[in-house]
């Protein structure tokens, strides 16, 4: 038996930053995607390991069965979703520095730890085969980590006794309530390993889909009227999170009424975003309005986000190179490079757009095309084309 998962990136359309002071914010799920394939051997392939392959930085990790069993003598399984103690943490610690992972690749230890830790808290000390490739760049802001720990969730509880399948389904299916919010506790506490104290909000938007609306701790799932597509434009220029939430809060409280009309004004937009976002669609007229209402929004969320002192030259090159087509651009999540986002209504040309990737792409830039709020995490059993046949979709 072999299952499929794949689930969404993110990105941050309004509030980021300003969440942290009270604000609003939204995010929603881009249709670029992480996919994990699970397979356990069958008694004629006499194989008693359980590895992961990164297909993406062709690196294999592999432990013999009998390993981790020494490791874990006293695994009991499954157990209800929970935060890997300090001592287990331990434990896994070893496994993964038993594979000797590249220098150059040692950010991906704590994935491999995730991938241990939930592995065995549902399954054991099964023999068993994960294979894991993606279309999220790293470490840019798009939630590669959370897509990663939500697909890996998804296929290792699709195989388990956890939740109930339709085996005989073809293609895509996606879980029930019950089962998302079991892949989502589970990713919650993979993205605890990678990153410690994670939000919550990556994985949750990767496991639902479409989009949340958080404030102060309270998230609010959204349903989207209008189909968005954004221009996904990754600086390259890695960037600092913590360093810059500090400095934002420096800035508050060096400036504390201005800052504080700063994060209202934020609030403002994150609401008027969501309200958007919600609003039935009667027909072409109404999307160009819309459309035409978030490119505003997005131009005064990126000033404000200049206010806070977030943005970066290679943000600044590329709101100059878009702004030359009449286009709206904001950066998305942390600023300081990573990613920035730019709307490309619905009736923008096709030229136009290449033009400007084609001007992006010179300046050293990569660029992805998204759809933005679409399904969440997703699953499928045998009979698909090998993942990465296409070029990391499926068919």
């Amino acid at each position: 038996m072999e299952v499929r998962a794949r689930a969404p990136g993110k990105i941050i359309l309004a509030g980021e930053h300003a969440v942290v002071h009270g604000s609003a914010a939204v995010a929603a799920s881009i249709d670029l995607y992480t996919y994990v394939s699970l397979r356990f051997p069958t008694p004629a392939d006499n194989d008693e390991t359980l590895s992961l392959q990164l297909k993406d930085v062709s690196l294999e990790f592999s432990w013999p069965i009998a390993r981790i069993k020494e490791a874990f003598p006293n695994l009991e399984n499954p157990i209800p979703p929970s935060s890997c103690s300090l001592e287990t943490l331990k434990l896994i610690a070893s496994l993964v520095d038993e594979q000797n992972i590249p220098e150059a690749n040692i950010g991906l230890a704590a994935g491999v730890t995730a991938f241990l830790w939930l592995f065995t808290s549902i399954h054991g000390c099964k023999p068993a085969k994960a294979v894991v490739n993606s279309e999220l760049p790293l470490g840019s802001g798009l939630g590669s980590s959370a897509a990663f720990c939500v697909a890996l969730s998804a296929a290792i509880l699709a195989l388990s006794d956890s939740v109930t399948m339709d085996f005989s389904h073809q293609g895509w299916q996606v879980f029930g309530e019950n089962e998302l919010e079991l892949v989502n506790k589970w990713a919650f506490e993979g993205e605890k390993i990678i990153h410690g104290k994670p939000s919550g909000i990556d994985n949750t938007v990767s496991t639902y889909g479409n989009m949340i609306k958080f404030k102060s701790g309270d998230l609010t799932r959204l349903k989207t009227n209008m189909p968005l597509k954004m221009l996904i434009t990754n600086t390259k220029v890695g960037r600092n999170t913590k360093a810059l939430v500090a400095s934002v809060s420096e800035r508050t409280l060096r400036h504390p009424t201005a800052m504080a009309s700063v994060f209202t004004a934020v609030d403002s937009i994150s609401n008027e975003v969501a309200a958007i976002i919600q609003s039935p669609v009667s027909d072409d007229l109404a999307i160009t309005e819309k459309e035409e209402k978030l490119a505003e929004l997005m131009e005064m969320n990126q000033g404000l986000l200049q206010c806070m002192g977030v943005s970066h030259a290679s943000i600044e090159t590329i709101l100059r190179t878009t702004l030359k087509y009449k286009l709206s651009t904001k950066l998305t999540g942390a600023g300081g490079g990573g990613c920035v986002l730019t709307l490309l209504p619905t009736l923008l040309s096709g030229t136009v757009v290449d033009k400007v990737i084609a001007d992006l792409e010179t300046c050293g830039f990569q660029c992805l095309l998204a759809g933005i709020g679409g399904n969440g995490v997703e699953f499928s059993y045998s009979g698909i084309p090998d993942i990465g046949a296409n070029g990391g979709n499926l068919s």
